[in-house]
């Protein structure tokens, strides 16, 4: 069983722009997290979560400056910039949303990156806009 196309976009605008009352009860924010490997569907926000120095959660509002929807998709709107590490060195695979600033949050929705990115002092993690494409099917 799936969803209608109508629920699946309901679904989308609930969670990026914040549509449903209460979903929003919730928070306005959602937080993008990085993760050294594959947090999994069972997974939370801190599921192989990066530790650098001082690596922590960039928040993105849960409205149309932070994301684009169209249909069942969205799209961030604007860069989404981490901490600049200063000490620690990782290789990034993955990106999550969740609920929660810091803890194990509930993991929204995970992705591979295009391709690994390596983090040690003086590089700064960043998204450009419209790269994280989230699609309901």
């Amino acid at each position: 069983m799936s969803k209608s196309n109508t629920t699946e976009n309901d679904f989308v605008k609930m969670v990026f722009l914040g549509d449903d009352p209460a979903w929003r009860a919730a928070g306005a924010t959602l937080y993008l997290s990085l993760h050294t490997a594959d947090p999994g569907e069972g997974g939370t926000q801190t599921s192989s979560e990066c530790t650098y120095t001082p690596y922590a959660r960039v928040g993105v509002s849960k409205d149309a400056s932070g994301w684009t929807v169209s249909g069942a998709q969205a799209v961030n709107t604007a860069d989404v910039i981490w901490p600049e590490c200063t000490s620690g060195a990782e290789t990034i695979t993955h990106v999550g949303i969740g609920t929660a600033p810091s803890g194990a949050g509930q993991l929204l929705y995970s992705g591979a990156l295009t391709g690994s990115r390596a983090v040690s002092a003086g590089i700064q993690p960043r998204i450009a806009a419209t790269i994280l494409q989230i699609t309901e099917d």
